[in-house]
């Protein structure tokens, strides 16, 4: 016993002495922190811009389909055409809902939260997967090509549902911008439904990842924990509902309704503002010298409000940016004109955050292959700000 405690004694006395933790750096919100690395998308907030895996975003919503955008995003190149042709076919196999998210969706109150139906709906896909189990890289990527096809007609399903509408099947012959503008508004065929897809299929390429956002980070927290697939999306979408995080261009396309008129518009930002009300769809948590993005989809709502014939939302968003940047510096994020593109095409409101999710999945599944594969699990420190440590009191002496 002696001579094992006296070589432990004399182990411990040759190693090297443990140096003093430092104490972290605290960041609220964890705001300028690297939590982590990725090779899917750069955020500069300068003249580069926001790229996918080395391709400037504004190269891929101007001459991509977003099929090729979400390759790149869960393959990691962009697909030849007979990468893509196989990817679309595979696609258009998996648009078909299993049974019990069929029931579930039957089951729901009309008046249901889109996002709730969407969360629940993404929770029961994990519980009939037939790879639900498997977290290897190629089954993650067949998972969330299911769930690229699958999410569309879970929005489209409620939809229909909750307002007496009959069906709508996609079709295998049509994009999946196209699809998923018949889906939601019905629209197809005719030259303005086709400059309607155009431009929605933009917005798609131009929403699909943004780097450690609050829902992807929410995704690869989950993640590093290693579960599945379907649980760190269903958490990436119950992120993404917080009215913080997603809704803005909802808010944006209210905000035009409320104005009613290019008219109207000045008086009612210099009022709000005078109120020290928030105008939505201005600033950027990380892009502080505007979002590259948003001229790209001002250009395309412009378009589209040409070939619409109706200028209305354009000629009021193009007025209340002039003004923002007047009075307080600030410049329209990407949320901002997609709004008037939205209003255009006739989504209904309650729906621009679940269209979100048709593009996000993209970036949110290739976030958790990314983050799986060379895992480290998220567990970051807090700093405590309670009383200091304090005698216990028994419970027939505490006053």
């Amino acid at each position: 016993m002696s001579n094992g405690i006296g070589n432990f004694t004399r182990r411990m006395m040759t190693m090297q002495p443990v140096e003093t933790a430092k104490t972290p750096t605290y960041s609220p919100g964890l705001d300028g922190v690297l939590a982590g690395e990725t090779n899917l998308c750069h955020v500069d907030d300068g003249e580069g811009g926001l790229s996918y895996r080395g391709y400037a975003v504004s190269d891929l919503a101007e001459k991509a389909r977003f099929e090729e955008v979400a390759y790149l995003l869960l393959v990691g190149q962009l697909p030849t055409q007979k990468e893509l042709q196989d990817f679309t076919t595979q696609l258009a196999a998996h648009s078909v809902l299993p049974g019990p998210v069929e029931a579930f969706l039957g089951l729901v109150p009309p008046a249901a939260h889109p996002m709730d139906l969407l969360r629940t709906s993404v929770s029961l896909l994990g519980l009939t997967d037939p790879e639900a189990s498997d977290s290897s890289h190629n089954a993650n990527v067949r998972k969330a090509l299911r769930l690229l096809a699958q999410i569309p007609l879970i929005i489209a399903t409620a939809h229909r549902l909750a307002n007496g509408k009959p069906r709508v099947e996609p079709q295998a012959d049509r994009s999946f911008a196209e699809n998923l503008l018949a889906l939601l508004t019905d629209r197809s065929g005719d030259e303005p439904a086709h400059a309607m897809a155009h431009v929605l299929d933009a917005s798609l390429t131009l929403y699909a990842e943004h780097e450690f956002n609050a829902s992807t980070f929410s995704a690869r927290v989950t993640a590093s924990t290693m579960t599945d697939l379907h649980s760190a999306i269903t958490a990436a979408i119950g992120t993404l509902k917080g009215p913080l995080h997603g809704g803005a261009n909802e808010a944006v396309a209210t905000m035009f309704l409320d104005i009613k008129s290019r008219d109207r518009a000045k008086r009612w930002v210099q009022a709000a503002l005078a109120g020290k009300q928030r105008i939505t769809g201005f600033g950027h948590r990380v892009l502080k010298h505007g979002d590259s993005r948003s001229a790209i989809m001002q250009q395309h709502a412009e378009s589209l409000s040409r070939i619409c014939g109706d200028y209305r939302w354009y000629e009021m968003a193009t007025l209340i940016a002039q003004v923002m940047q007047q009075e307080k510096g600030l410049y329209p994020n990407l949320d901002f004109y997609t709004a008037v593109a939205y209003l255009l095409m006739g989504i209904p409101r309650a729906l621009y955050t679940p269209v979100f999710v048709c593009s996000r999945i993209t970036g949110w599944c290739a976030h958790v292959i990314e983050q799986q594969e060379h895992n480290r699990l998220i567990r970051p420190r807090a700093r405590y700000t309670g009383p200091p440590m304090r005698e216990y009191v028994p419970l027939d002496r505490r006053r």
